[in-house]
């Protein structure tokens, strides 16, 4: 039976770009059509293109990665998917920047207990460092909070114009559609601006 070649390729946001990942699978003679890619987090692995490379992939075949955290940075889950592909799916995995993480040569009891040791210890440190990005996160927004720095969407302050149409609005002079088009106003944010408006009136 055909051994066939598959590479995976994960980067977590449209605007990333998969080149180099992308360059390493070709070196390896990777057709452009096994070559599976997903732009998402990798929190978990429900991304579509790497369901179906479950689904394709069959004993015997390889699959690339370019490195463990590209494929996956829960620690946990990034185990639970390998055992599924090399012990009951019975595919091979290649990482490509982690030599040892080379399944198609430690087929002995030793090569597969520092195969295993290795990946323990680096899905570990991927986890880490989705904990530590996520901590970073939330620190930058704390402190930015305490500096005054306001989140969502931008507060729009009433006008001197605002005032003087919304009056023409509250007499009956105008109607609201009109009142909105003199100030280039969409409803919601008409609206929006007329209750902070009367709120602030009766403080």
């Amino acid at each position: 039976m055909e051994v066939r070649k598959f590479g995976y390729i994960r980067v977590s946001s449209k605007d990333q770009n998969e080149g180099r990942q992308k360059e390493s699978m070709n070196n390896q003679g990777l057709d452009e059509r096994d070559i599976f890619i997903d732009k998402q987090s990798g929190k978990d692995f429900n991304r579509v293109n790497y369901q179906l490379l479950k689904r394709i992939i069959r004993k015997g075949d390889i699959l690339y990665i370019h490195s463990l955290d590209r494929f996956g940075r829960n620690k946990e889950e990034i185990l639970q998917e390998w055992n599924d592909i090399t012990k009951n799916i019975q595919a091979d995995i290649i990482v490509l920047d982690m030599p040892l993480l080379d399944t198609t040569q430690y087929k002995d009891s030793m090569g597969t207990f520092i195969a295993d040791l290795v990946l323990q210890i680096l899905s570990w440190m991927a986890q880490e460092e989705r904990d530590r990005i996520r901590k970073r996160q939330r620190e930058g927004i704390d402190v930015a909070l305490q500096n005054g720095v306001k989140f969502g969407r931008p507060r729009i302050d009433t006008t001197e114009e605002f005032r003087q149409v919304y009056k023409l609005w509250k007499s009956g002079e105008v109607t609201a559609v009109t009142a909105m088009k003199k100030l280039d106003l969409r409803k919601t944010t008409f609206y929006r601006l007329v209750k902070e408006y009367e709120t602030e009136e009766h403080i």
